[in-house]
């Protein structure tokens, strides 16, 4: 059991980077993948292409939210009961993790065939970019099921202790991902509907590398058959914890819904495409924050569970010093050089002057992301879903949604400010939902140090 509870005892420094190096490096892969994917799709199908992943994208958040609420939820909850000591219940978190991304991905996937059609037109698309959208979103909901248990078990794995493993099942994914994409893409001429089956299968093949791990009967956690039935306060308790991430995707959708309609009404489809171009360059950055909130995750939820407030706050500062300078290389790239990243993407010159000149506004704060990202994770990773949730729904319900609708139609010059309206918004919201995200610390970290000294006053008293 020394794989875990290490995350008590090791230096917080090397636990960062032995749990969020790994995680780092296979959601880079991951944003690679995405970059290659749409590179192979805007060069070999066409920008409109582009325009059809950027609508079928809030499908795809509704499909993440899923498995977020399970994955995510379950990672937490995991680590939280390994730092308790409670093996039992870390157990049942497994067989709940299984059960509960079956029975949520088939009902994701009945429902969104049915509807597919009108769930794609709300999302902005048109004639043109329709049909490319069903195509990828199609196979993309038929293979709901292990891509729902992938996420959910890779989550596990690293909560338990084996975050290299975690990262070499997401390699293997994205790299068999990669050399799929030409093949189905090009070689047999399937487009869009190539680049989601890529996908799917490169998914399923590690589905069967994660079964094959949890068989193992050596493992602190692994498959046994007491474990199948639902065990209420442990769903509850995944659901309280995964809330968070759930509501930030479901938040997302709704973003980009109203983004490419604000979008489609001011610029068309070139706009929408622009959105997307800009979306995957950040994304790659994104990803990098994301393997250093994945890397804390269990190491804040350990030492939370084991009452180590002093080593859960500092994980949290490491962490978030990292974000920020990785988020600031984003305002950094964006501003200098823009039209580098977007050639990258496509070569029609119309779709690379608008996203140039919109990639300057949209980064333009993003340098505090980082920190917003975050403490939103550390709230969820340390089982407080409300103060995760509100941090989750800061940005995208309470600061952005509001300005998608006002700002492009301020009057600015006797004309209504139209498609650098929607631009602005992204970076207004951003600063706003820093600041909360600081107000929220603040008044959390006081009652943390409070703690702390509490601790300490009754050790000095024991001796």
């Amino acid at each position: 059991m020394s794989s875990h509870t290490e995350l008590g005892t090791e230096r917080i420094r090397v636990l960062l980077v032995k749990y969020a190096l790994p995680a780092i490096v296979a959601m880079t892969a991951t944003s690679l993948y995405n970059i290659v994917d749409s590179i192979f799709i805007g060069h070999g199908v066409g920008a409109m292409a582009l325009s059809g992943l950027t609508i079928a994208k809030p499908f795809m958040d509704i499909c993440a939210a899923f498995g977020s609420l399970v994955g995510v939820g379950a990672g937490a909850l995991v680590a939280i009961k390994l730092g308790e000591r409670n093996y039992q219940s870390a157990q049942k978190v497994l067989g709940n993790v299984m059960m509960l991304n079956i029975v949520l991905s088939v009902l994701v996937m009945v429902i969104g065939i049915a509807f597919l059609n009108p769930i794609l037109r709300a999302f902005g698309a048109s004639d043109q970019s329709l049909p490319l959208a069903r195509d990828y979103m199609l196979i993309i909901l038929i293979g709901n099921v292990p891509t729902h248990i992938y996420f959910g078990l890779n989550n596990v794995l690293r909560s338990a202790g084996h975050p290299y493993m975690a990262m070499s099942t997401t390699i293997f994914a994205v790299l068999l991902n990669i050399v799929l994409d030409p093949i189905f893409i090009f070689a047999l001429d399937m487009g869009v509907r190539g680049a989601a089956l890529a996908t799917v299968l490169s998914q399923c093949a590690a589905v069967l590398w994660q079964i094959v791990v949890f068989n193992r009967p050596h493992e602190v956690l692994h498959f046994q058959r007491s474990m199948w039935h639902f065990d209420w306060p442990i769903v509850r308790d995944i659901f309280s914890i995964g809330l968070s991430p759930f509501l930030m995707h479901m938040a997302q959708c709704l973003v980009i819904v109203l983004l490419n309609n604000q979008l489609m009404r001011f610029g068309g489809d070139m706009a929408i495409a622009a959105y997307g171009v800009i979306n995957r360059m950040i994304f790659v950055f994104c990803m990098v924050v994301f393997g250093l909130n994945q890397g804390m995750q269990p190491i804040a939820g350990y030492n939370y569970g084991a009452r180590q407030y002093d080593r859960m706050m500092r994980v949290f500062k490491l962490t978030a010093y990292a974000a920020t300078a990785i988020t600031t290389l984003v305002f950094l790239v964006g501003e200098l050089c823009p039209g580098l990243m977007v050639q990258i993407f496509t070569h029609d010159a119309e779709l690379i002057a608008l996203s140039v000149q919109a990639m300057r506004i949209v980064v333009c704060v993003f340098f505090c992301v980082g920190f917003q990202m975050v403490t939103g994770n550390f709230f969820t990773s340390i089982g407080m879903a409300k103060k995760a949730i509100f941090l989750s729904l800061s940005r995208q319900v309470l600061c952005l949604v509001p300005l998608i609708w006002f700002l492009p139609s301020i009057m600015v010059h006797g004309a209504p400010w139209g498609l650098n309206g929607v631009w602005w918004c992204m970076p207004i919201s951003d600063a706003l939902s820093a600041f909360l995200a600081a107000w929220l610390l603040m008044r959390q970290l006081r009652i943390f140090n409070q703690l702390h000294l509490d601790q300490q006053q009754l050790l000095n008293l024991e001796d």
